[in-house]
């Protein structure tokens, strides 16, 4: 076992101070940060066996690059028969990468379903918007209900001016 030297430095650090890092505590100002503390669950790993690689021409905007060389991939996924095309960048390999992303989650979604990680995903981000759509309408809700008192009160204010000038009469 290997110690370490005790200088305040240290002591100082919540990470290196086991006393420290029990009485700091993380304030979360908004309910997403409390979303995002349960992790997702890993990337489904997909063995070479199960799939078919091979290295297209591309196509689309890129100029003469991109239409000579083979650097757009395609993975078919044996067991299952989806097939994931990736041409995101002038490089085979970080196309190749992408593509198995892509192959990953769709073969997740389709074992899994809604506890896959696409799913979690576009619900957090469903949950989202579904606050920031309920944060706007509260929001425009109090300031009509802030716009409605002022005139009740200038409508007050004026019915009351009005009644001083019939006693001037």
């Amino acid at each position: 076992m290997q110690l370490r030297s005790i200088t305040w430095s240290n002591l100082l650090i919540p990470s290196r101070n086991p006393l420290l890092s029990l009485y700091t505590c993380k304030r979360h100002f908004s309910s997403s940060c409390l979303l995002s503390d349960k992790p997702l669950p890993p990337r489904l790993k997909i063995e070479d066996a199960d799939l078919t690689i091979s290295y297209l021409k591309g196509t689309g905007p890129g100029g003469q690059k991109i239409n000579k060389t083979n650097s757009a991939v395609q993975l078919i996924h044996k067991p299952t028969g989806i097939v994931v095309k990736s041409q995101a960048t002038r490089s085979r390999s970080q196309n190749e990468k992408i593509a198995r992303h892509l192959l990953a989650d769709k073969v997740e979604q389709l074992l899994k379903g809604d506890e896959s990680r696409v799913s979690i995903k576009a619900e957090r981000e469903r949950k989202k918007k579904a606050s920031r759509v309920k944060k706007s309408r509260r929001k425009y809700r109090d300031l009509e209900k802030g716009e409605e008192t002022s005139e009740n009160v200038e409508n007050a204010e004026n019915a009351g001016s009005r009644d001083n000038n019939k006693d001037d009469v």
